[in-house]
């Protein structure tokens, strides 16, 4: 377990954690609204790993974390309108569907060549991907329960021997995120979750 300073990372230890996403592996780290369970998005392995932790079924997508909208554009289809929403909402809790470039991987959209993607108001999670190089998978770290969890030695305990990292970013009360449609520029609020959706209501 790496115990990273949420306010201001040490950089010292966000490159420890990127090495283990390099190398492969899946680490859990924190987001703005829930502990993650991550892979970097070009890691076919890694995302099959957290398939079976989840023990989720592979016919349910996947959706990923990017450092900022200029990040997300290499990775789905942004209209002008969809760049004027998100830029109101991000960094912020929520996820946003959009059609996917051909950078996503196939096995994360299932079903539609659609892509849920997130910009996490974290700095340990922001650092991360801006010194990988490219988004991390996030969904969220639950007992079997299907209970999130936002407490890091509990987290530990139940994956400490599962996943290759477990990032201590502090205590957060898990919430999920928001999730909203921009698929042809029409707004659909899909699941309502931690943020105001008023405007999207």
């Amino acid at each position: 377990m790496l115990s990273i300073n949420s306010q201001n990372p040490q950089m010292r230890l966000i490159l420890k954690a990127v090495e283990v996403l390099r190398e492969g592996g899946v680490i859990i780290y924190p987001t703005d609204t829930v502990y993650g369970l991550g892979c970097s998005l070009s890691n076919k392995r890694g995302i099959e790993r957290i398939y079976e932790i989840k023990k989720r079924n592979k016919k349910r997508p996947l959706s990923f974390v990017c450092s900022d909208l200029k990040h997300i554009s290499q990775y789905a289809m942004v209209s002008d309108y969809a760049y004027k929403t998100m830029k109101r909402f991000l960094p912020g809790p929520y996820t946003f569907i959009l059609e996917a470039s051909r950078l996503v991987p196939k096995i994360i959209m299932p079903k539609r060549p659609t892509t849920g993607i997130r910009v996490p108001d974290n700095q340990i999670c922001l650092d991360l991907i801006r010194e990988l190089g490219q988004p991390i998978i996030s969904t969220s770290v639950q007992t079997q329960d299907g209970e999130d969890l936002g407490n890091p030695s509990l987290i530990d305990e139940y994956f400490g021997r599962i996943v290759d990292l477990v990032i201590d970013g502090g205590t957060i009360v898990p919430e999920p995120s928001s999730v909203i449609s921009l698929v042809d520029d029409t707004i659909e609020l899909l699941r309502i979750g931690k943020g105001d959706v008023s405007a999207f209501q």
